[in-house]
């Protein structure tokens, strides 16, 4: 198992698929890109099954999400789901992706095995999607997530992080756009993670003021039926329910305690938090000629020395070098 000095076990593993993206959101990277990491440098899809394989039969990972960057931008993501699929015991495995193509690629995911997506759509609006994505694709991710729900990867969940002065005002929109359409809509706190470093906390918007905007327009009361366990979100049941809206307070309602996630960069690092500034490398061992006994090994020392949080309300806290396209959501 991969269990921390804290004794939390890592059971949901993130790997991200590519640092690649076709959209440039404000809140990720600059308008002009970044520079890409070299082929080479990628796991290959044969490398990236023998490692989750491992994970999942060796180290009792139980959900793998392929991530990116862009997951729909890897040639061979079906492959890749396919044979992940296949693993015994079977992981569940899931989806984040900005929704560009998933109109074409939902139902050969569904067919390979992929069992639900997570969407990022932080607008309803034409204009505001081309100022934070600079790129004028807001209709191809709205077909995305019909096709997405149509195939059946449900729940289709969608991601929203609310800007300061840039589309903060659409938090009641976007509830009622998913409520009406059938998606589960979770709120997030942005994080100091862009490449560009230019996030502060005065301008982001907080878990407590996502909440009062809905309030405003909505009953909300905590999902208490279920328990939340490890998941990230605070749920709350909308107007009595059985519909519920997510907020993930990740800087002002941490919920480290409870994490139980680990994570695969695109280029073989193991990060044991989404804030690390120390990685593990499984490539270069995987390439040298380790064998399975000393991959899961250096993965149990690198989750082992995970910190109790991430520690962003530390006045010594350092933002990562790698910003979230690099990482894996």
């Amino acid at each position: 198992m991969l269990v921390d000095t804290f004794g939390r076990t890592a059971t949901d593993l993130r790997v991200s698929l590519t640092d690649r993206c076709n959209l440039r959101c404000s809140y990720c990277m600059p308008p002009e890109g970044l520079d890409w990491l070299p082929k080479p440098e990628l796991l290959t899809d044969d490398e990236v099954v023998r490692l989750v394989g491992l994970a999942v039969r060796d180290l009792g990972v139980t959900e793998v999400r392929y991530t990116g960057g862009e997951p729909l931008l890897r040639r061979g993501l079906a492959g890749i789901v396919r044979r992940t699929a296949e693993l015994a015991p079977r992981p569940q495995t899931s989806l984040t992706t900005n929704g560009i193509g998933l109109d074409r690629l939902a139902a050969p995911l569904a067919e390979a095995g992929l069992d639900r997506v997570n969407v990022s759509l932080d607008t309803l609006d034409r204009d505001t999607f081309r100022r934070l994505a600079h790129r004028d694709r807001l209709a191809d991710v709205l077909e995305g997530l019909a096709a997405a729900r149509r195939t059946g990867l449900a729940p289709v969940k969608i991601n929203t992080v609310l800007m300061r002065g840039i589309n903060d005002h659409e938090a009641v929109p976007l509830l009622r756009y998913c409520l009406e359409h059938g998606y589960r809509l979770r709120f997030i706190e942005q994080m100091p993670l862009d490449a560009q470093h230019g996030w502060t906390r005065e301008n982001m918007i907080t878990a407590d003021e996502i909440l009062d905007r809905l309030s405003a327009e909505f009953d909300l009361v905590p999902d208490t039926a279920h328990e939340r366990g490890s998941a990230p979100a605070e749920s709350f049941l909308v107007d009595g329910g059985p519909e519920t809206v997510g907020v993930i307070g990740s800087v002002t309602r941490p919920f480290c305690g409870a994490c139980d996630r680990v994570r695969l960069t695109a280029d073989g690092q193991v990060r044991n938090c989404l804030f690390a500034t120390e990685e593990s490398n499984l490539r270069d061992a995987m390439r040298d000629g380790a064998d399975d006994a000393e991959l899961a090994e250096r993965w149990r020392r690198a989750v082992r020395t995970k910190r109790a949080g991430h520690g962003i309300d530390d006045p010594a806290f350092l933002q990562p070098a790698r910003p979230m396209s690099a990482i894996g959501g």
